[in-house]
């Protein structure tokens, strides 16, 4: 089993970090490790579990997020994960939205650590691939270090080595989901701190960062570094990481050039009944801040919710970036 690189990873976002949004990213970073949206074991368990597990192989390296928090039900949802070929389970520690507290999953269980423990032991059992835990650094007035610490201490005891800190804590009563991303005020020094206290573990920061040399400069005191608002805004960025945190050779793309490769995708996803809004949604930010990005969103907008739209609508809106 290949050891994954975590120095660079994309975000799980819900209803944005589909397979179609994933094989665009991959198009502009080959290195950088991608997170499918939150997956609730209800919805592989009761659900149409193929639709949520499906992806592209080109997405590799891919993790598969999880939410849930019966031991049980997540064993047999990351062993339905491995054998679909993800490369890496991870469990929802971090979402503070009313119906994931509701189903007793998401940031709710920082208050939970040995059910936490449990739940990653169960799904250990069950599969070969690494699991890894995403939280954030406290939740109400259970903000204190030392529960951070402690939370650490438990989940890790039982053999995750990986844990990705969002570093703001989460508000469970009176903050929207929304709210909970910029309203409570990042702490970088708390992760950063954890890496110090758990050398042996690897820590992954996310939270705030929006441009590859400040990620770089985290990078200097933890083990890798998601981003994942900027990356679906300017998704561009993304040609830059193989380059800036990989350090690989550089391998330079134009935004014309992604376009024309996603193309094919396009035309394969569009013969399966897939609509090209689906697609062509997750693109409009290609332009971001370049002459021409507003009539880019705008023709991709209009046009490519259209019943009959298919490729030609991306080309089209080529020619209003030029």
């Amino acid at each position: 089993m290949n050891k994954i690189n975590r120095l660079f990873s994309v975000a799980p976002m819900l209803d944005w970090t589909d397979r179609h949004c994933r094989f665009f990213y991959r198009l502009m970073s080959k290195q950088t490790l991608l997170y499918t949206e939150m997956v609730t074991t209800g919805a592989l368990i009761q659900g149409n579990y193929h639709r949520h597990l499906q992806f592209n192989f080109e997405e590799s390296p891919l993790a598969l997020q999880l939410g849930g928090s019966n031991p049980i039900d997540l064993a047999r949802c990351a062993k339905m994960g491995e054998d679909y070929g993800y490369d890496e389970i991870n469990l929802n520690v971090g979402c503070p939205s009313d119906r994931v507290q509701n189903g007793l999953f998401g940031a709710c269980l920082m208050a939970k650590p040995h059910l936490v423990a449990e739940c990653v032991a169960a799904m250990q059992q069950a599969v070969a691939i690494p699991i890894t835990v995403k939280s954030r650094i406290g939740i109400d007035n259970q903000d204190s270090y030392e529960a951070l610490q402690y939370f650490i201490e438990t989940v890790s005891n039982v053999g995750c080595k990986t844990f990705i800190i969002h570093a703001r804590k989460a508000w469970l009563q009176g903050l929207s989901p929304k709210q909970n991303r910029n309203i409570p005020p990042l702490r970088y020094d708390i992760v950063y701190q954890l890496k110090q206290d758990f050398p042996h573990l690897e820590i992954i920061l996310n939270g705030g960062i929006t441009q590859l040399d400040r990620a770089n400069h985290h990078l200097e005191h933890i083990d890798g570094v998601m981003l994942g608002r900027e990356i679906y805004q300017q998704p561009f960025l993304l040609t830059e990481v193989d380059t800036v945190i990989f350090r690989q050779a550089k391998n330079p793309k134009t935004r014309e050039e992604i376009v024309e490769a996603l193309i094919p995708y396009i035309q394969q996803q569009l013969k399966q009944g897939v609509r090209l809004h689906s697609i062509s949604r997750h693109i409009l930010g290609l332009f971001h801040g370049e002459k021409g990005a507003k009539n880019w969103r705008r023709y991709l907008s209009e046009k490519g919710t259209q019943s009959e739209a298919n490729e030609q609508v991306l080309r089209e809106a080529l020619k209003f970036t030029r």
